[in-house]
This record gives structure tokens, sequence and C-alpha cells, in this order.
């Protein structure tokens, strides 16, 4: 990558072109000069114009003929007070994709060439201006589908795992310091504080196992979760998903097997995306349509993250659930709801309490007085291994499974270092082990990574960031 660099990104998809302002970047030393090729300023023509950093100019865009192919803004921002620490210049078009099209069509005439995914927060991270988890944050902010996720990816992007991980990858160079200097100086130094050294590597640990304590909620902020709700026909499925997403989603008639396939509804529990999954009342049927739909609610069920089975608290546990449960269930998480609990009968709570071992958590629930509810939002989030969104909504921030997984190989290392260190190994083996936590950490941060690795994360970005 050495030499001079300026890329500006392809036309956005047809899909993505309809906004009121599209916006071309470039990046590189050649920037500013490509873009003035392109860009002429509005009132008099200057000669020898040229413009100042972080100012916005208006004027027109033009090919190498001088046509005139939109009336645009330009930005600039000069190196190093940029996004990628390189000059930095954006040409602010119409949107609707023609006229973006058009300039972007220019821009590569007068010598830009298009970005790769991810490329300009590449630049980013290669010029010093965001560590590599920063920059995976930028990827997750975009990528956000809740507020707690974006509060996440924020609080990332602002230096929280790469800030926590570099205090520990610094306690780690300085211990190794300290022992590579014994390794040449011993009989110089007074004698090794032991326990001070054991005291150290510990809290260095417990840094790691805390981090590592963020991945799992993390990870349900940044993926969801897939949730199916099955049960007969009738016991308020559809009732019970339009209640939890306070919409009309599903279609509600006291006709048993109304619903006859998969329905989905998006809603956010605790900050967690959840994709509800509205499945068909699993019965026998003589009716080919609903045989159909009851197929497709058991594939779903053995698909989803989580299972709830919904029964209604009039009725209390039939027959008929109990076939359902054994055609279902594995080892999966699963949750029971009784619905209809303002119809519950005595007779019918005492069923229910013997099934209680079976679930993970039984709920009380009354669709049509939107009743039980928050209990729902708690009992999915335990279940999913994160009570704490329940409460607080989100986390400050959280590592992803790359960092999580070099992260775990530290904490490893670490641990053969306090063995050695109980075993009074020559002080060798103990640089050894403290390098390969020193490595870990670093693949975190970037300070030590490969190109692979690299190549791996920047390719999920999308194009222009």
């Amino acid at each position: 990558m050495s030499g001079p660099r300026y890329f500006c990104p392809p036309r956005r998809p047809p899909g993505l072109s309809a906004g009121s302002v599209s916006i071309i970047r470039l990046s590189g030393t050649e920037a500013v000069p490509i873009a003035l090729k392109a860009f002429r300023p509005g009132g008099r023509f200057r000669i020898g114009w040229s413009p100042a950093s972080h100012r916005v100019y208006y004027g027109t865009a033009v090919d190498g003929d001088e046509n005139v192919l939109d009336e645009v803004l330009l930005l600039v921002m000069l190196s190093p007070r940029s996004y990628t620490a390189e000059d930095v210049v954006e040409f602010h078009c119409h949107g609707g994709g023609v006229c973006a099209a058009r300039v972007q069509r220019a821009l590569i005439e007068a010598g830009a060439r298009p970005a790769k995914p991810g490329e300009f927060t590449l630049r980013a991270f290669l010029n010093g201006r965001l560590d590599l988890a920063q920059a995976e944050s930028v990827s997750e902010l975009v990528g956000a589908r809740t507020a707690a996720a974006a509060d996440s990816a924020l609080a990332g992007l602002r230096g929280g795992v790469g800030s926590a991980v570099s205090d520990m990858r610094r306690q780690c160079l300085d211990l190794l310091a300290e022992l590579e200097a014994r390794l040449d100086f011993d009989e110089d130094l007074p004698p090794i504080d032991v326990p001070a050294l054991k005291s150290q590597i510990e809290a260095i640990q417990a840094g790691i196992e805390k981090a590592l304590r963020t991945a799992r909620a993390g990870s349900l902020l940044r993926r969801g979760l897939q949730v199916a709700i099955v049960g007969r026909p009738n016991v308020g499925k559809s009732s019970l998903l339009n209640a939890w997403t306070n919409s009309d989603r599903a279609i509600v008639t006291e006709i048993a097997g109304t619903t006859r396939d998969v329905l989905e509804a998006q809603l956010s529990v605790g900050g967690v995306p959840v994709t509800l999954l509205d499945t068909a009342g699993i019965r026998d049927s003589t009716d080919v349509v609903e045989r159909i739909g009851v197929e497709r609610s058991q594939a779903a069920a053995a698909a989803a993250d989580v299972v709830i089975m919904v029964v209604d608290s009039a009725e209390g546990w039939t027959d008929a659930d109990t076939e359902i449960y054994r055609s279902l269930w594995g080892d999966g998480p699963a949750l029971l709801v009784a619905n209809k609990d303002d119809l519950r009968a005595a007779g019918a709570a005492i069923q229910l309490v013997e099934r209680q071992s079976t679930f993970s958590a039984t709920v009380r629930t009354s669709a049509s007085q939107r009743k039980g509810l928050e209990s729902l939002d708690a009992a999915l989030l335990d279940l999913a291994g994160a009570p704490q969104l329940a409460a607080s909504g989100g986390v400050s921030w959280a590592v992803n499974e790359r960092q999580a997984e070099a992260l775990v190989r530290s904490h490893e290392a670490l641990m053969r270092l306090s063995e050695s260190v109980a075993a009074d190994l020559p002080l060798d083996f103990w640089t050894i082990d403290l390098r390969s936590a020193l490595l870990a950490l670093g693949e975190v941060s970037g300070d030590e990574v490969a190109e692979e690795v690299l190549d791996n994360v920047f390719s999920r970005f999308c194009i222009g960031k």
C-alpha cells in the first residue's frame, strides 16, 4: 500500500440510491488534486484557487470536457485532521443515483479508484487514527439494530475495549521488561518479589475475565435472538405476539387454526433485537394447508434460539400439550408461558406448578390485558444468558467473538505463567508464557495482528466505510 492512495466509493446499490443527498468520499495524498479536476467553485472562477481545511464550498462538478454534471458541496479535511488521517475530500451531490454516478465517473477518469469494503477505516487503523478494536466498533455501529447496540458500539469506538486491553498489555510489557532484565543482570538485582509478581498476574487475569464477561451480552446485542412461539391452536400465541410487539401483526379470531404459516415480528427486549416467530397451532389435521403450517412450526422451533411454549391457563396442562412437548423438545432453552391468566382456575395452577421443573422458567401472562410482559422480557434475557440487560438496557462496551478468543488465549498463557512461578521453573519459561499473553492481547488492539486477520475484519464492512 505504498505510494499515493486515493479512492472513492462506487455507486450505491439501487435500493439505497433514493436519498436526497449522495456523498462521494476521496482519501489519500492525491485526493485534493483529483477533486479539483472535477470541481469548479461558485462565483467568479479564481485562478490558482485551492481549498482550506475544514471548509465547505459550493460549486459545480464537471467532467473532462467542462460539462456540468451537478451542483455540489465540497468538504475538505486535510491530514491529519480527518477520519483516515490522510487528506479527505467529500462531494455532496443530489441523490437519486444518476448525479452521483456521473460525478463518480468523472473522479475515476481524473485518477481515483473505487474503494474496497472497509478501506477508509483500514486506512484510519494503519495510520494510527483508530486501534483495531475501535475499527471493529465502527462496523458494529453501522450494523446496530437497537439503541442499546449502538450505545455499546459507540462506547467501544471511544476506546472502551482498546483502552482496557492496552492497559493490560502495558502491565504485561512492564513485567516482561523486568524478567528479561533479570535474565541478563540477575546477580546485580535484588531477589524477585514473587508474591508481588503473583498479584500482578492475578490483576491482569481479573481484567481479562471482566472483559470476557461482556462477550455474551455483546453477542446478543449484535446478533439478536430468534424466538419461536409454539403451542396448541387458540391458546393465544398470536395475541401474545401482538401484545408483546404492541401491534396488530397477527390476525386473531376465536376460530382455532387461524394462523397457517410462520409469521415474523421484530421487537427490542432490553436492547436485544428479537425476531418473534408466531407459528401455526400444532395438532393433527386433515387439512393439507394446516398440515404444512404445522410442519413449518416444528421446523421453526428446531431452528430457534429460544422456544416459548404457550398454554391456556383456563384449561391448564392438557394431553395435547404433552404431545407437543414430546414432539418438539430436546435440550434447547425453553420458556413456559401460561397465557389467559385472567381466566385461570385454581386446579389449572396446580397442574402448571408440576410442569415448572421441565422449563427454564414459567411466566403468567394475559395478552388481552397486556399483563406479564415485563416478566416475560426478564425471563427471556435470563434464559439467553444476559440478565443484566433487563435492568440496564445495555452494556457500556462488549468484546466480540474475535476479541474474546484472543483474550481467552491470553488468560490461558497467564495461567501457565502462574504454574511456572509456583513450580519455581527458570525465568526463561516465565518469559515464554508472558510473551504469549502479550501477543494475544496485541491481537485485540491490533498491535500484533496478521494480515489475514485484517483482511477478514475489514471485508465485513460496507462500501464507503
